[in-house]
């Protein structure tokens, strides 16, 4: 059986992203100061206004203005913004929810979803680990270009064939990228190609059929928050698998630890990569559910489709005797209460090659 399957990643330029790196600097920033802090930010764009809105309580003095231009110009933006606040104290009833006399309880009630496979070294989808891969070295390109050709926006996919379940070849990879009026598609398109596609896809994966297409609407001038708006949180499939497994109700940035949204579905990779690393299974995923103000998850459910080499009743035996899903242990296994979190907010939360993120850490399961 032949079938496609297509994943896309986003630059650091694209405005949903910007959003997302807004509300995880400012995060970072509580965690900073005060790790016991409870965030929950929101970010929208739209041309040169920045709304920054949510709950936080926090002992944290931020000033939200300062990190979000400084954000939009660490990605390459040189326009003035405007800055509007709407952000008050989490509510009292969450807290006493939330925080117990000695642990913490779930955040809010959600499911989330962990999900691993053994086609790539870092145990993602091929699909997703290419997009985000031709993502930032489109980026890298951008960032080191000598001359004015790039501008911060950009967009990639890979659509991968597959016979059989097995990897066969790249059928599709899709660029578009923000450049200055000047540059002609026709030299973008060699330009890409060498120093972006080229150096980053496999050429085994890539035969005379492969498709190939750059900036398919032509010129891609106008971009970042003067081309679309941005929020935070809608780039969920970027950021978890790529459309591989399923995903949860909820985004990851944004949100403190306590928050189940995040650390779960970051345990729940945990938990589906050891499965996947220690051959238990070609292929895993990981359900965990909760409800708000509960220590431990209401199920855990696990798919393997088929790729188990021992019966999934043992995989679960395995999983109950090796890890700990209630939500005081996750921060406190993955160190949780620091501020790395917005390091996640560009090409991907799972599989980096570049950071080593602790949810990826790979253990012997007695």
């Amino acid at each position: 059986m032949s079938y496609l399957f297509t994943s896309e990643s986003i630059t650091p330029g694209h405005p949903d992203k910007l959003c997302d790196q807004i509300a995880d600097t400012i995060l970072d920033e509580a965690l900073r100061q005060d790790k016991y802090s409870k965030v929950a930010i929101e970010c929208s764009i739209k041309d040169e206004l920045i709304m920054i809105f949510g709950e936080i309580t926090s002992e944290a003095t931020i000033d939200y203005a300062a990190i979000a231009k400084d954000v939009v110009k660490s990605v390459g933006y040189t326009e003035e913004y405007e800055v509007i606040t709407k952000i008050s104290a989490q509510s009292s009833e969450i807290n006493t929810a939330v925080v117990k006399s000695n642990e913490i309880a779930a955040g809010d009630q959600g499911l989330m979803f962990g999900y691993a496979v053994n086609e790539t070294e870092n145990y993602m989808p091929l699909s997703i680990e290419l997009a985000h891969n031709l993502s930032r070295q489109l980026t890298k390109v951008f960032q080191e270009q000598s001359e004015n050709i790039l501008k911060p926006d950009g967009k990639t996919q890979v659509t991968v064939e597959y016979k059989d379940n097995e990897i066969h070849r790249i059928d599709t990879i899709v660029l578009s990228t923000q450049h200055y009026a000047e540059i002609t598609q026709e030299f973008l398109r060699d330009y890409i190609l060498e120093h972006v596609i080229l150096p980053i896809v496999d050429s085994s994966l890539i035969d005379d059929q492969t498709k190939i297409i750059i900036n398919p609407s032509g010129s891609f001038i106008v971009g970042g928050s003067f081309g679309d708006s941005g929020t935070t949180g809608r780039k969920i499939v970027v950021d978890t698998y790529g459309g591989h497994g399923r995903i949860g109700g909820g985004a990851l940035s944004t949100k403190d630890p306590s928050k189940v949204d995040r650390s779960a579905a970051y345990y729940a990779r945990y938990v589906a990569k050891n499965i996947v690393a220690n051959k238990l299974a070609d292929r895993c995923e990981i359900q965990v559910a909760y409800a708000i103000g509960l220590v431990d998850p209401v199920s855990v459910y696990i798919e393997t489709y088929g790729t188990h080499k021992i019966p999934v009743h043992e995989i679960l035996e395995i999983v109950n005797n090796n890890f700990d899903f209630s939500v005081n242990n996750i921060i406190t296994e993955l160190d949780l209460l620091r501020p790395i979190y917005a390091d996640t907010a560009n090409f991907g939360h799972f599989g980096r090659a570049d950071i080593k993120f602790p949810w990826e850490n790979v253990k012997d399961l007695k």
